[in-house]
């Protein structure tokens, strides 16, 4: 049996410390990168056909459409210059909401628990014994989200409505069966929304966020603000302080400004973190409630894609708005929602 010597005996126990430290700092950075992977996902290469097994499956309309509110708004009940403006703050807001789960994931049982509420056409409500100080547009980028877009209906309308806002909710469907592209379908909707009316601000919302306190007012912001900002999923903290994700409001000047969202995010996120540099290279401020305030009930799972983000202050200028291209499959303005279904196919050229 042979033994090594004391001296080369130290230098290979040397060089196992050593290995063994390097494979410790390897996998400690590894990790650190992974978890700030699962807070900030990108995906901005140009089109990449579907992978996803389940088909798609666009909202069957023709149970919502057919369906008669007896007390629905025909007309907008009282001329607004009797009205006197609505109070910044409602005295009805306590800080609560009860959260509200539909009895079947339909829109027709949607509907019918929601018959209680006055609508105008295309998912417009605005109060009647006051004058709303502001039009609001809330979009919500959509595909085969059923149940959340159920339970988003629930619960936004009564929330908003408790607030005296006179908004008008947008449901945007992508048609085609690619990788989902939500910062294009939000500027489709930003776009769409204004051939309609001439809305004052505007509220990106994911459809599976509900917010939990009653004066987290979705009012139109001065600066650009984030309003989910402590989400259950995260423990009710920001995972990071730059996050300008989930739901945001922003100005019509203020969107128009930084150009929307940029066009090419195909996948599951980074296009918020792109919005946030956008804000912040305008001279803009984001802000926010506080967390008490602004408390959201959280239904998705993240993304594990990630790439980087360097080139946007580039493409501010170019990419947004001004080189949007989408063809409007559908637009009906329904009880509940103004819905359009929209083929981002052409943008893939």
């Amino acid at each position: 049996m042979s033994i090594l010597p004391p001296s080369r005996g130290k230098i290979v126990f040397g060089l196992g410390i050593a290995y063994l430290l390097l494979q410790f700092l390897y996998v400690s950075y590894y990790n650190e990168t992974r978890r700030f992977d699962n807070l900030i996902t990108t995906t901005t290469q140009e089109y990449f056909p579907s992978t996803n097994p389940v088909p798609i499956t666009h909202l069957n309309l023709s149970g919502i459409q057919t369906m008669f509110y007896n007390n629905i708004q025909t007309i907008e009940t009282k001329d607004k210059n009797l009205l006197t403006p609505c109070p910044q703050t409602p005295t009805a807001l306590n800080g609560t909401v009860r959260l509200l789960v539909p009895a079947q994931d339909t829109l027709e049982e949607v509907a019918q628990q929601l018959s209680w509420l006055r609508f105008l056409e295309g998912g417009h409500q605005m109060p009647l014994d006051c004058h709303a100080r502001y039009k609001i547009a809330i979009i919500v980028p959509y595909r085969n989200r059923l149940a959340n877009l159920c339970s988003f209906l629930l619960n936004m309308h009564p929330f908003l409505t408790k607030q005296q806002l006179d908004y008008t909710i947008f449901i945007i469907e992508q048609y085609d069966d690619g990788l989902f592209n939500r910062a294009m379908l939000m500027n489709v909707g930003f776009t769409e929304a204004l051939k309609l009316h001439d809305f004052d601000c505007f509220f990106f919302h994911d459809v599976d966020l509900i917010p939990e306190n009653d004066r987290n007012i979705y009012s139109c912001p001065d600066q650009p603000r984030h309003m989910s900002v402590a989400i259950d999923k995260f423990n009710y903290r920001l995972p990071y302080v730059d996050l300008f994700g989930g739901v945001i409001g922003m100005s019509r000047t203020h969107f128009q400004m930084v150009n929307g969202f940029s066009n090419m995010f195909w996948g599951w996120g980074g296009e918020d973190d792109d919005m946030a540099s956008r804000v912040k290279a305008h001279d803009l401020n984001i802000t926010r409630y506080h967390p008490d305030v602004a408390p959201c009930v959280y239904d998705l799972r993240l993304s594990n894609r990630y790439e980087k983000l360097y080139s946007g202050r580039k493409r501010f200028k170019t990419d947004g708005l001004n080189n949007l291209e989408y063809q409007v499959k559908a637009l009906k303005q329904l009880p509940l929602f103004t819905y359009l279904l929209v083929d981002l196919t052409s943008r893939r050229s």
